[in-house]
């Protein structure tokens, strides 16, 4: 005679989401978006800007929210990343993090403005990041290297810069990404190939020696009717 014996389970489990915020400009390079805590656990620690979703809304509408009261902070690209689940990633109880990563474009590269529960927000150079609470740091580095393997086939890259700007800009920002130096003659060849950037009749802003070059831009229907007939973005 067998025996069917049931286990009582509990589940007191709660769901938060954080934002990995990418900027980027030409001077220096890959940065990210931070909030010092004002409250415990890990007061007056550096963290992603992120926080509990409530009942009524759904995840992209929580992270977008907490971007914007605790850092004011505008987004234009929102992908999810990874979902966190340790059991002791947090002190306070079991909390699972949905994780998204976010791109801020040059010219809308706004400065923070900490609230709610945020005593400070700052950008921070990817190589200079300060200590971080929780498991921020393991998000962090699953979100980069992300972010670099993603800009290998798909442009991405491309909403970190403004509209219109010089190619030299281009291979600056994929340098950075990739952290390594970019072969500049093989790396012009092989974009201008795939036929999505437009050459424009404008110059750069004259900016020290040498003479200015002209502007490109990102042609995105382009692209789109690239993709829909099977083009694959590749670098």
């Amino acid at each position: 005679m067998f025996y069917l014996y049931r286990v009582k389970t509990t589940q007191n489990i709660k769901i938060a989401v954080d934002a990995v915020v990418f900027g980027y400009d030409t001077s220096n390079g890959l940065s990210l978006l931070l909030i010092r805590r004002k409250f415990d656990p890990y007061q007056g620690s550096w963290a992603l800007p992120g926080g509990f979703v409530l009942d009524a809304e759904s995840l992209e509408e929580a992270v977008t929210r907490e971007l914007k009261e605790e850092t004011g902070v505008h987004i234009n690209y929102l992908e999810q990343l990874y979902t966190f689940g340790s059991p002791k990633r947090d002190p306070r109880q079991r909390i699972v993090s949905v994780s998204y990563f976010a791109i801020v474009r040059e010219s809308a590269h706004q400065e923070p403005e900490a609230t709610t529960d945020a005593s400070d927000a700052a950008w921070f150079n990817v190589t200079e990041l300060p200590n971080l609470a929780f498991d921020h740091q393991t998000i962090v580095n699953t979100a980069i290297e992300r972010l670099r393997s993603k800009v290998r086939y798909n442009p991405v890259g491309f909403e970190l810069l403004d509209t219109k700007f010089p190619f030299s800009d281009l291979e600056k920002l994929y340098s950075s990404l990739l952290d390594r130096p970019v072969d500049r003659r093989n790396f012009k060849k092989k974009i201008m190939s795939l036929g999505i950037l437009d050459e424009l009749n404008e110059k750069a802003p004259h900016k020290g020696a040498g003479r200015p070059g002209r502007l490109y831009r990102f042609n995105r229907k382009r692209y789109d009717e690239l993709v829909r007939d099977g083009f694959h973005f590749e670098l």
